[in-house]
Order: structure tokens, then sequence, then C-alpha cells
């Protein structure tokens, strides 16, 4: 059968594979459009698969808002070229959408949600696996819930932030939204710190206080003003407010006589290890492997 152009376009418009793929397609189902969508799917699900090991650090923090509930998504890639790209940028939109929609954060579960187009969630990335040529990944989702305010301030698509008042108004809210997205709190306030963590960092200061053959009644002075120091960095109602360094978030918040009852930062990358690629090293493989 000959495969005509209308033929490979509608393959196109329908799988979004590239134009050679498509007609490879048709070629090998006789022009069995459907057939030839269902070819393109496993190839598609095969690059995923054979992808699926490799890094993916970059991509894009997507926050979708609905009145009083939010949702924070994490959708990764392996390179910040392919994080800008429109097909990757729709993907990560959809899936904030979806996930807002759906209210589902299990991220394994949430691989079987539909879009809007009646593909699964995995089906969609499994093509855009095979349009990109990167392996791509819904890391996280995670949704903030207030029957106050909700605000939220995204930093470029690399960072994003989602605050819950009770009291105050929504200037206030994304105010803080923007401290939270800016400062990086472990926290709202010291209740909230582990106290493996606190307990870490007595340590460690309380020895370098030792060090400096102090009387012990000085050194645990030291070390006091060393660790509320510390507490004032790491949470959030301690930290100098990102607007005007001269006032405590803590204290701004006393002003509204309002209080953030949650938040949630997504950072694109934070705690994925990235391959260290050395180039060098890189050319030289290729030149002895050549030779």
């Amino acid at each position: 059968m000959s495969i005509t152009a209308s033929m490979v376009k509608e393959l196109r418009e329908r799988t979004g594979a590239g134009m050679m793929e498509c007609k490879k397609a048709l070629v090998e189902t006789d022009g069995d459009l459907d057939a030839a969508a269902e070819v393109l799917r496993k190839s598609g699900q095969a690059k995923a698969d054979k992808k699926a090991s490799r890094v993916a650090a970059d991509g894009r923090v997507v926050i979708a808002q609905d009145g009083n509930t939010a949702v924070v998504v994490e959708v990764n890639s392996e390179t910040d070229f392919v994080a800008k790209d429109e097909n990757f940028v729709m993907f990560a939109e959809a899936v904030a959408a979806v996930a807002l929609a759906t209210g589902t954060s299990d991220v394994a579960a949430f691989a079987a949600e539909k879009l809007a187009d009646g593909r699964s969630v995995e089906e969609a990335r499994a093509e855009l696996i095979a349009k990109v040529g990167e392996n791509i990944s819904v890391r996280r989702i995670e949704f903030v819930e207030s029957d106050g305010i909700i605000s939220n301030y995204t930093h470029g698509a690399r960072i994003g932030a989602v605050v819950a008042l009770d009291g105050g108004d929504d200037a206030l809210a994304r105010d803080i939204a923007m401290h939270v997205a800016a400062s990086n709190p472990t926290c709202i306030d010291e209740s909230g710190v582990p106290a493996e963590t606190l307990e870490s960092e007595r340590r460690i200061l309380t020895e370098q206080a030792q060090e400096s053959g102090k009387p012990a009644e000085i050194v645990e002075k030291m070390v006091t003003g060393r660790v509320n120091k510390f507490l004032k960095e790491i949470t959030l109602l301690g930290q100098p407010f990102v607007k005007d360094p001269d006032v405590s978030v803590g204290k701004l918040l006393q002003g509204a006589n309002a209080t953030v009852t949650s938040f949630v930062r997504f950072e694109v990358g934070e705690g994925i290890e990235k391959r260290a690629d050395n180039f060098v090293e890189e050319v030289m493989a290729q030149v002895k492997g050549a030779s």
C-alpha cells in the first residue's frame, strides 16, 4: 500500500512522533493508522525503559491551585534544554492539573491517572521520552489544603513554594510564599526541628566552643547562643523577612495577627545525586575506541 503524506501527517498529529518514525510505522502496518499508533506507543515505552536508569536531575516545578487547595509537582528531565522544551512544559503543566483534579499524591499510582486527551500519565511520559530523547520522570507531588488563605510563588520554573495562612490577607500570604522560596526554611518554628538535627548541631557547637579553653559555664553560654542563632536561620518564624531584613517573619506575622499553618517548597533536583561527567575522559575514551 502506498503511504501518503496525509497519512503520515495524521499519525504525527495523533502520536506526536517524528515524521520518519511515523512513515516507518505505517509501512510496517501496511497503512493501518491504529496499528501504526500502537507500534509507536510500544516503541516509545521501549525507549523509556532503556532511559529509565539515566539520572534526571533537571526539570520544572509547577504549582496548580483551586480555591483552598494547591498542589506542587516536580517533573524531571536530564537537561535544562529539554526542561524548556514546549512539549515538556505542556506535559509538566498537564501533570499538575491532573494531580489537582484527582488529589493523587502517590507517584506510582499517579502514573495510571488520565490526562485530558485520554492518555494515561505513563503513556504520555513514554511518548515524550521518545520525542525528546531524555529520561523524564514525575518525581514528587505534594498538596497544601487550608480553610484560611493559600498563596504560591515560583522563581522561574526551578523553585516553587505554597503557604497556608490563618489570618492575614492574600498579599501577606504571597510575601511569605516568596520568602519561603528565597530563604528555604526547614520548618515553621522550633517545634518542627527534628530532635536528632538539634542534638547533632549542639554536639558540634559544643566541641567547637570547648576548643576555646574557656570555663564550662562560658562554653555553655556560647553554645546556647549559637544554637539559638542556628534555630533562627532554619525556622521560618526566626528568619529575617526577605523584603525587610530588619523584621523577622515571626514579627511580621504577629503584626498582621496571622499564623502560618503549613508550607511546601520544592526546588528542582534537590537531593538527587547528579552524575559528574568528565568531558576530557569521555573524549579520550572515544578516541581510544576509534583507534
